[in-house]
C-alpha cells in the first residue's frame, strides 16, 4: 500500500496560516534555493547587513577609536551576553560573549578544577560527543593527571559518583538530534557535588531553555547556527552568579582586568563575568551578533518551538512516505529531541552532494548520515515539500551514483 503524504497544496496551505511566515523576508535566501543547514550556518539576517554598513562605515570609518566609548564597543561583550542569558533564561551579568565554543570550554574546565584541586579523578562525557568538546576534555584531562571517560549516551548517567571531577555534555547532539534532560541530569550531578557544563550550540535558538529553573550553573554556546551570527561569530559562556565568585578565568587578559585601562602590572580579575573576557572583541562579528540576538528577541519563542515541531513531524511523514531508504536516526518524541532531522544511508555523502545540485542544502555527518535543519524563523512547510520531492528523484534516478559525487574532498 502507498503511504499518503501532503500535497504540495496543503503545504502551502499550511504556509499560509503560519504566524511566522512573514519572517522568512526578513532573511537573505537566494530565490529557488531550499535552505536546510541553519544549524550549522544560519542565513543572512537583512537587517545585519545594515548593522555591518552602520558599523563599518559609521562607528568604525567615522567615529575611529572614539567608537569603543561612543558606540559603547567596550560595553559589547556584556551588552550581547545580557541579551543572550534573556534567550536561555539566565540573569543579567550571567553571560559574556567572547572568544570560540573551544576557547570558552577551555576556560571553564580549567577554571572550575582549579577551584576543586583533588576532588575525582575522571571528567565524564559522551562518547560521539562534538569533536572540540571532546578534544579539549582529554587536553584538559591530561594536564590536571585525570582520566577522560566518554560513555555511552545510555550510560552517562550511571557513570556519575564520587570519582567524576566534572562533566562535558552537549544538551542537543550534532548528529543525532537528541536532546538530554537538563533537569534531570543536572540534579543528579548536584546530588554527587559534581561540576556540569553544558554545551548549548545546538539548543539555543532551537528548543526551549531555562537555566535557571533547571539548575544549570555553567554552559558555553556558539552564535552562527540558530542565533545567525554569521561565519565565525563569537561564542558565549555562562556562569550562574552563585558559583562566579569562586572561580577564575586561566586566560588573565587584560579585558578581564578589574580596571584594563590603568595599565597595571599586576593582574586583578574583574569582580563580574567580565574576568572571564581575555583580549580585545571582534567588534564586527560581534555586533553582527547582536543583530541575530535582536532577532531572535524579537520572535516569540513559544511559536518557534511550536513550528519546529511541526516540520519535524511534516519531513517526517513526507521522508517515511517517499524516501524510505533514509533510515530517521533522530528522536521522534519532541522533548527528547532539537530542531533537526538526521536520516542514516550507506551513501549519505554523495546523495547530499546531488541534493545540493538540486538545489536543496543539507548537510553530512560522518560516516552515513544526511543532517536536514528545521529553523522555524524562515523555512516553511513548502519547503520542505519540494526539499522531499527532489530529495526523492534522486534515488529514484541514481543520480547520486555518478562519478562526481563518490569521493568526499570536503564537507559542507
Amino acid at each position: 500500500m502507498t503511504m499518503q503524504y501532503p500535497s504540495l497544496a496543503e503545504a502551502e496551505a499550511r504556509d499560509a496560516a503560519d504566524p511566522l511566515h512573514s519572517w522568512r523576508d526578513r532573511f537573505v535566501l537566494p530565490d529557488g534555493l531550499v535552505y536546510l543547514d541553519g544549524n550549522s550556518l544560519g542565513a543572512l539576517p537583512r537587517h545585519t547587513a545594515e548593522t555591518m554598513r552602520d558599523a563599518t562605515e559609521r562607528q568604525w570609518g567615522e567615529g575611529l577609536i572614539r567608537s569603543w566609548n561612543d558606540a559603547d564597543w567596550i560595553g559589547a561583550p556584556r551588552r550581547v551576553g545580557d541579551k543572550i542569558a534573556q534567550l536561555i533564561r539566565a540573569a543579567s551579568g550571567e553571560v559574556i560573549v567572547c572568544d570560540s565554543v573551544t576557547v570558552n570550554l577551555y576556560k571553564l574546565m580549567m577554571a572550575i578544577l582549579a577551584a576543586r584541586p583533588g576532588q575525582g579523578r575522571t571528567i565524564l562525557t559522551e562518547s560521539g560527543n562534538f569533536p572540540t568538546d571532546l578534544h579539549v576534555a582529554a587536553g584538559v584531562a591530561a594536564q590536571h593527571g585525570l582520566v577522560l571517560d566518554a560513555a555511552p549516551r545510555e550510560a552517562i548517567m550511571e557513570r556519575i559518583g564520587p570519582e567524576t571531577a566534572l562533566i562535558v555534555l552537549t544538551h542537543v547532539h550534532y548528529k543525532t538530534g537528541e536532546r538530554f534532560d537538563m533537569a534531570s541530569i543536572q540534579a543528579l550531578a548536584d546530588a554527587q557535588g559534581v561540576p556540569l557544563i553544558w554545551d548549548l550550540s545546538h539548543s539555543i535558538g532551537a528548543v526551549p531553555l531555562d537555566m535557571g529553573a533547571d539548575a544549570a550553573r555553567f554552559a558555553v554556546g556558539c552564535g552562527y547556527k540558530y542565533l545567525n551570527g554569521g561565519p565565525g561569530a563569537p561564542g558565549f559562556l555562562y556562569v550562574a552568579a552563585e558559583a562566579l565568585e569562586f572561580l577564575g578565568s586561566p586566560i588573565q587578559g587584560w579585558m578581564g582586568h578589574a580596571a584594563p585601562f590603568a595599565m597595571t602590572d599586576a593582574y586583578a580579575p574583574a569582580p563580574g563575568i567580565e574576568r572571564f573576557l581575555a583580549g580585545t572583541p571582534p567588534m564586527l562579528s560581534l555586533l553582527a551578533l547582536e543583530a541575530g540576538v535582536d532577532l531572535m528577541l524579537e520572535a516569540d519563542g513559544d511559536l518557534l518551538w511550536a513550528k519546529s515541531q511541526a516540520l519535524f513531524d511534516f519531513l517526517a511523514q513526507q521522508m517515511a512516505a517517499r524516501c524510505p531508504q533514509l533510515v530517521p536516526i533522530t528522536p521522534v518524541r519532541a522533548d527528547l529531541r532539537g530542531s533537526h532531522a538526521s536520516f542514516a544511508h550507506p551513501s549519505a555523502w554523495p546523495i547530499n552532494r546531488a541534493l545540493i545540485d538540486a538545489g536543496v542544502i543539507g548537510d553530512f555527518r560522518s560516516p552515513d548520515v544526511l543532517r536536514l535543519g528545521l529553523t522555524p524563523l524562515y523555512l516553511g512547510f513548502a519547503d520542505l515539500w519540494h526539499a522531499v520531492d527532489r530529495l526523492a528523484a534522486i534515488l529514484e534516478d541514481g543520480r547520486w551514483q555518478r562519478s562526481e559525487y563518490s569521493a568526499p574532498t570536503r564537507v559542507t
